[in-house]
């Protein structure tokens, strides 16, 4: 069985795929992942939000593998993390790592990312072309949370090389390979902040406490991947996708620019229209499961598409449209119930203050080259662009 998951077509846009795959049913039967394994890929907005909150569905990738060879050799850091294990095991893990994401937390952040939004854009001419994901969709959530997490200046690049190649959509051996870098580097800094603690966010997950409860080493080097990783590829995707929308969309970006209040409801919404994660984490049933009246057995990976539940119409009308009246606070780009995404309000205060700063700084920005020109990331998981090429002035 072919896995249309992966073909070029899609990953240069899915839209198309997921309205004709939904129109012929919300959930369906299809090969959803390496090697042609079967499952089900579910698409309506209704079965997406049940599905995530559905007991029977599990993301307990070790109890799925259990006496059968994925054929895979992903670090445990990497393949075992906080995103893949279940209740009250997800539980204790989140109740842990959940003080980093408070709002006074991000609250606290908000003059670094601005600092640091501001530093980026002095680099950009100011008139000329710049490309606005390796100028700042990448460098200003990478550099946030490898502050957050103490990791030096000097290895920040290595760090999101192996990051986006964690996302190598069809190349398990560069996945694999990654996986073990990233883990490796991780479990020296926190052997190196046991050592010499600081006031970094490392640091205080080697000591976290809760009634009494710890980070294990396997757990903290676990946690410390998740951060590093969701802590800034999602945001990346977010920041270039919306700032594509505005771009493509003339009349909302003028508003957006004349009417500064309306931003942050505007990223919700362009969060809904392109959202940076396409496909959810892995599933699988422990048991028959009904979703959207299709009878899913037991045993099988389970999909679930934000990005295709939030261009559902029967949720959202035109959802092809960017509509900063909508109201898209429902939808599901950062997840739902109790996997939703930790570093929530972590993405939106970094794009919103990137947005603002961009759009302030350069008010004739424009693309460089036309729309269907851009290049996208090779990965089903996330939704983003490789380059964003902009004219400043």
């Amino acid at each position: 069985m072919n896995d249309p998951l992966s073909s070029p077509e899609f990953l240069r846009d899915p839209y198309p795929f997921y309205d004709e795959l939904r129109a012929a049913g919300p959930v369906r039967r299809m090969a959803t992942g390496s090697g042609g394994r079967a499952g089900y890929l579910v698409t309506g907005y209704a079965e997406a939000k049940a599905a995530f909150t559905e007991p029977g569905l599990s993301k307990d990738t070790a109890r799925f593998f259990a006496g059968r060879s994925s054929g895979r050799d992903l670090h445990p850091a990497v393949a075992r993390t906080m995103l893949a294990t279940d209740p009250p095991d997800h539980t204790r893990l989140r109740r842990l790592a959940t003080k980093a994401f408070t709002t006074g937390a991000v609250g606290r952040l908000r003059p670094y990312i601005r600092q640091t939004a501001e530093r980026l854009l002095d680099e950009f001419p100011e008139s000329g072309e710049a490309d606005l994901v390796a100028g700042l969709a990448v460098p200003l959530p990478v550099t946030v949370i490898c502050q957050l997490l103490g990791v030096p200046e000097g290895d920040r690049e290595r760090v999101r090389g192996w990051s986006d190649e964690l996302f190598a959509a069809g190349q398990p051996q560069r996945i694999d390979a990654a996986s073990h870098a990233v883990a490796g580097y991780m479990a020296d800094l926190v052997e190196a902040k046991r050592r010499t603690p600081d006031d970094g966010l490392l640091s205080g997950l080697v000591t976290a406490r809760d009634d009494g409860d710890r980070l294990d080493e396997d757990e903290l080097v676990s946690l410390a991947v998740l951060l590093l990783i969701a802590g800034h590829e999602t945001t990346t995707n977010f920041i270039g996708n919306a700032v594509l929308a505005l771009l493509r969309h003339p009349a909302l970006l003028d508003r957006v620019r004349t009417e500064p209040g309306l931003l942050n409801g505007v990223l919700e919404e362009l969060l809904r229209y392109d959202s940076p994660v396409g496909l959810a984490t892995f599933r699988f049933s422990t048991r028959p499961v009904t979703l959207g009246g299709t009878d899913i057995p037991a045993g099988v990976p389970v999909l679930i598409s934000p990005g295709a539940a939030n261009r559902d119409p029967a949720r959202y009308p035109a959802p092809e449209r960017p509509d900063p009246e909508r109201g898209a606070k429902g939808h599901l780009a950062f997840g739902h119930g109790i996997h939703r995404c930790l570093g929530a309000p972590l993405a939106l205060a970094e794009a919103e203050i990137a947005l603002h700063a961009l759009l302030t700084r350069f008010p004739g920005l424009r693309l460089a080259v036309p729309a269907d020109g851009l290049r996208w990331r090779r990965t089903r998981l996330m939704r983003g662009l490789e380059a964003l090429p902009v004219c400043t002035g």
